[in-house]
């Protein structure tokens, strides 16, 4: 059985999700970035033969609200998002999370950062997300390392992570996807990534558009000054190999003493970033 709600988390409108039988185990499903809950669908239908899934579109994407201010899209709000999705479903109920892209990035606060959520999650599962404070752990210890192999480390995943400068343009980066991105991403996404689109996405440009800020909002304070993280449940690294912009080294960090990481799985495609 599929269920779909709305709910309302720090003044906005949250579209959320269920798939399978409630009384089931939970499992919620946090998408990326410029993606909204659609991209689980393959997923959910198949966990939802044995767990009660949950997936939302987070805020700015899909059929979820678009706060336009920068500040809106603070990783302590978007975990707020989180824990009101939870609390709506599941209210009072342990449950496991897995996370893709900035789906994963923002699930790391959650994990991490003290707060309501933290005893409730199970389990979690990340693919291709490293936490930013971790990545900003990384990037200050090789920047003063003085080995070539530091700096080289460094400058390759700089030149990789192109684009998150661009987003950080006021006009440049939410107006390509207002003057065509939009229609160009699945052509984009097979070329580059090797992914075939089932169908267009209805709302990719304000997925996009929106999108950006969650980049604006949390990148140079997170890189500047990185906190101490740690997770206090069971973390799985699901790692593709040949992802294009985030290296496999990022997420290294989880085995080297930051977070409890009890698996790291390798993957040799990237689907979706």
């Amino acid at each position: 059985m599929t269920t779909t709600a709305t709910v309302t988390s720090q003044g906005v409108n949250l579209q959320v999700y269920t798939f399978g039988d409630s009384s089931k185990v939970p499992v919620v499903l946090v998408h990326g970035y410029p993606d909204n809950h659609s991209i689980w669908q393959p997923v959910a239908d198949r966990l939802a033969k044995k767990y009660f899934v949950i997936s939302y579109d987070v805020r700015g994407a899909g059929a979820s609200d678009a706060p336009r201010k920068r500040a809106d899209y603070r990783m302590s709000l978007l975990s707020a998002d989180l824990a009101a999705v939870v609390d709506a479903t599941v209210p009072g109920r342990d449950f496991h999370l897995v996370g893709h892209d900035w789906g994963s990035i923002q699930s790391w606060e959650s994990v991490t950062a003290e707060g309501p959520l933290k005893a409730r999650i199970k389990s979690y599962t990340t693919i291709s997300g490293p936490c930013l404070d971790h990545m900003g752990h990384w990037m200050r210890r090789r920047t003063l390392n003085l080995s070539p192999s530091a700096k080289t480390k460094v400058f390759k995943q700089v030149l990789s992570s192109w684009y998150i400068g661009f987003f950080h343009l006021p006009v440049l980066a939410p107006g390509a996807w207002q003057g065509g991105l939009d229609k160009l991403w699945p052509r984009y996404l097979k070329h580059r990534e090797n992914v075939q689109e089932p169908e267009a996405n209805p709302t990719q440009g304000k997925d996009g558009k929106h999108g950006v800020q969650l980049y604006r909002a949390n990148f140079r304070n997170k890189l500047i000054n990185p906190e101490a993280r740690h997770a206090p449940c069971p973390v799985q690294l699901i790692v593709p190999t040949r992802d294009n912009y985030v290296g496999t080294q990022l997420l290294k960090t989880c085995t080297s003493g930051w977070t409890s990481c009890t698996a790291a799985i390798s993957m040799p495609t990237t689907g979706y970033r």
